[in-house]
């Protein structure tokens, strides 16, 4: 089950980020599950630093490298990683000695601000990355998920991400809905997924 949650209206981006806000800590091990521009991965950054690690995951070099460029004068780069891969492959792709002890993962879907619209997550690589992610958490651990089925292929992509939420384990996840504007079906919607210690 999902509790849906209506609040004020807040931009979703700042809702998920305070809500990761109170779960990380410096010296955790983050994932930002799509680097985009790089403004997630600056938050996760500035949360974990000085001897936390952040893994970002995008398949666009140009969004690897707006990250990187945007990060340039950063004082902790070194705690992050920049992979240009898919984020279903994150489980390969991060230390084994790191699975379990994840603090957070942001997945913020859809196409590359400013970049090429055609290029979008895709359901299927969401959802092997959203498994992956929920093993690799740990105890206490959080998942937010910014979906947006406004845009061609988004919609499909929201309700996959909606019913993998509702297969979650409710002894184990915790999971969340808030949306701004319940009336508008096109609308973002922000799924937050909360595994209990």
């Amino acid at each position: 089950m999902i509790s849906n949650d209506s609040k004020p209206p807040i931009s979703l981006v700042k809702l998920a980020h305070n809500l990761i806000n109170g779960k990380v800590k410096s010296g955790d091990i983050v994932i930002d599950a799509t680097v985009g521009n790089g403004h997630d991965t600056r938050f996760l950054l500035d949360l974990v630093k000085p001897k936390g690690n952040v893994f970002g995951f995008d398949i666009q070099q140009s969004a690897i490298e707006s990250a990187r460029s945007a990060l340039q004068g950063h004082s902790f780069t070194e705690c992050l990683a920049l992979i240009q891969a898919s984020h279903a492959n994150m489980s390969e792709l991060i230390p084994l000695a790191y699975h379990g002890k994840i603090s957070a993962v942001m997945f913020n879907l859809g196409y590359l601000p400013g970049g090429d619209k055609r290029i979008i997550t895709k359901s299927d690589s969401t959802l092997a990355a959203l498994a992956s992610a929920s093993q690799l958490l740990s105890a206490d651990g959080i998942i937010t998920i910014l979906a947006y089925p406004g845009h061609e292929g988004g919609e499909m992509e929201t309700d996959q991400v909606k019913n993998w939420c509702l297969g979650l384990d409710p002894g184990q996840y915790q999971v969340r809905q808030f949306e701004n504007h319940p009336d508008n079906p096109s609308a973002p919607k922000l799924f937050v997924v909360s595994k209990m210690g």
